[in-house]
């Protein structure tokens, strides 16, 4: 899962949510500098993406992107759930994608020195840009990809990846929302 499935599997536990959102960018046993909530959501975030590797909606996502994205297909296929979880978030949350992630923005905000260096620089762009919100839209799906092939080593092949997304969206969706529920039923309840 991207950032928003991140944030959604947090449940409402703020620093739970704080570490979970850092996973990515906490290696190793750096997660021990941390309070010992936000290190519980560094923990929680590895084990999500050990769970979603594992899973097999979610491996049969990554098989279909995988001709386009190769050995990146994982990247893609992380940002195409995010999407179908944005799109359908009231049905995960009972509650309206723009007000949890305003919450999540507040709480990063709030939280905003335990946040490693590069998640600093980002988030000031994440809130202003509305990207958390814009990925229940194609173009936002879209938007997000050419940055992070502005700024990441994913191959620019955006074109391509939204026409699969499109080609394909009965599929994928019918694979992310089987996903996302098991991933519910594994960390939230």
């Amino acid at each position: 899962m991207n950032y928003l499935g991140h944030i959604y599997l947090s449940g409402y536990n703020e620093l739970g949510m704080i570490g979970n959102f850092i996973g990515d960018y906490v290696k190793g046993k750096r997660f021990l500098d941390y309070p010992v909530d936000i290190q519980n959501g560094i923990i929680l975030h590895r084990r999500i993406d050990t769970f979603t590797d594992l899973n097999p909606h979610w491996q049969n996502i990554r098989e279909m992107i995988r001709p386009v994205y190769g050995r990146y297909s994982g990247v893609i296929a992380d940002i195409f759930v995010d999407h179908f979880l944005a799109a359908r978030w009231f049905y995960f949350r009972q509650n309206k994608l723009s007000r949890d992630v305003k919450w999540a923005y507040a709480v990063m905000l709030k939280h905003y020195p335990h946040l490693p260096e590069r998640v600093q620089k980002f988030i000031p762009f994440l809130i202003q840009h509305r990207r958390l919100q814009s990925y229940a839209t194609i173009d936002g799906i879209e938007t997000s990809m050419r940055i992070m092939a502005l700024h990441t080593s994913l191959p620019d092949h955006t074109k391509k990846g939204i026409a699969l997304l499109k080609a394909n969206y009965q599929q994928l969706e019918k694979e992310a929302i089987a996903f996302i529920h098991e991933a519910t039923q594994e960390f939230l309840t």
